[in-house]
């Protein structure tokens, strides 16, 4: 006897007929008042709460607006016991929410029989959601597969083998849950926040597909011209993104992964591209972003330069970018990561 079922109603003969009819295969809990209904609900979530109408000082369809109007229990179902049997108050009962109604005097098996669907019904609802949102869960795990192997491929053209991508996600988590962890721009970051940027952080290179292997790959440094024509890879991303995931993916992440692609390359300074955002104009998730990224470009190494060691140089090389290239406080909450770093890499 596992379901609990809230009985309320002013008369203590109503009450005593609910337990002997229902007793013998359900919990009962007993209110004499839409009050101390409330006063009970407060402590407790029954499965299931049978409300008589006529009941002095809260009626059953004032309860029944009061338990919509709260999150905690607007989801219970809700049986309505009355002795007007008119269709005017049947449809009303309807009107407000209540999933049945039974009649008073109660007749003992239209009552148990009613409970007992309601029951199942709602065993059932809760079992669908269940499954549509495991569902859903596959579904976004799918979703984040391709997009992680998308931006490997990508990233592959250069020789990198899709390190970089895993690189640089995992230093968005660490510098992103660290910010929060300090109490840092807790006016944007929270789990939800941080999830998207994650998930975003594998798409802010994806437009290097659009970009020529003889640039990509080039050993030495870039014409001016060639520069130019890498530094298009920023609008590239935001075109491809919005071409790819603005028909299947949220809103919010969607925008992430653009504001991300398109403005990791803006500096502090104002000096960077592609648009010369300045200071806290250039979206957080970018700033978390360009710091991952410049770091692991230069820990590991690419087809124009060796790695950088030891890890102290590449240290100083950020704190030098304080300020100027990088957001001041992310930059020093990272430099302040050098030994967990260290556990990690080396």
């Amino acid at each position: 006897m596992n379901d609990i079922i809230l009985v309320v109603d002013d008369d203590s003969a109503n009450l005593m007929l609910a337990q002997k009819i229902l007793g013998k295969e359900y919990r009962i809990a007993a209110a004499n008042s839409g009050m101390a209904a409330f006063r009970y609900l407060e402590k407790n979530k029954p499965d299931l709460i049978l409300l008589d109408i006529n009941m002095p000082g809260m009626n059953g369809f004032e309860a029944m607006e009061k338990l919509k109007e709260s999150e905690a229990y607007s989801s219970i179902p809700v049986i309505f016991l009355t002795a007007d049997k008119s269709v005017e108050t049947e449809t009303k009962c309807f009107q407000v929410g209540a999933v049945d109604f039974v009649g008073k005097p109660f007749v003992p098996d239209i009552l148990i029989s009613r409970v007992r669907r309601t029951l199942e019904l709602e065993r059932y609802r809760n079992h669908l959601e269940d499954m549509v949102k495991e569902k859903t869960s596959r579904i976004k795990e799918m979703q984040e597969h391709i997009i992680v192997g998308m931006a490997n491929i990508i990233e592959s053209r250069d020789n990198s083998t899709g390190k970089h991508v895993k690189n640089t996600q995992m230093y968005v988590r660490m510098i992103a849950d660290e910010l929060k962890n300090r109490g840092l721009y807790t006016d944007t970051l929270n789990d939800e926040y941080i999830h998207n940027l994650c998930n975003a952080a594998p798409l802010h290179d994806v437009g290097k597909i659009k970009v020529p292997d003889s640039i990509l790959k080039k050993p030495g440094r870039l014409t001016p011209e060639e520069y130019d024509s890498m530094k298009m890879h920023t609008e590239y991303s935001q075109d491809i993104i919005e071409d790819i995931l603005s028909d299947v993916e949220e809103e919010e992440y969607v925008k992430m992964a653009k504001d991300v692609a398109l403005f990791h390359h803006e500096r502090w300074d104002g000096t960077g591209y592609p648009r010369g955002l300045k200071g806290e104009d250039i979206p957080l998730g970018a700033r978390i972003m360009a710091l991952a990224d410049v770091f692991d470009a230069l820990f590991e190494e690419r087809c124009y330069k060796p790695a950088i060691r030891p890890m102290e140089k590449i240290m100083s090389i950020l704190e030098d970018g304080k300020g100027t290239q990088f957001d001041p406080v992310i930059t020093e909450v990272f430099l302040s990561m050098e030994g967990k770093l260290r556990e990690m890499l080396m």
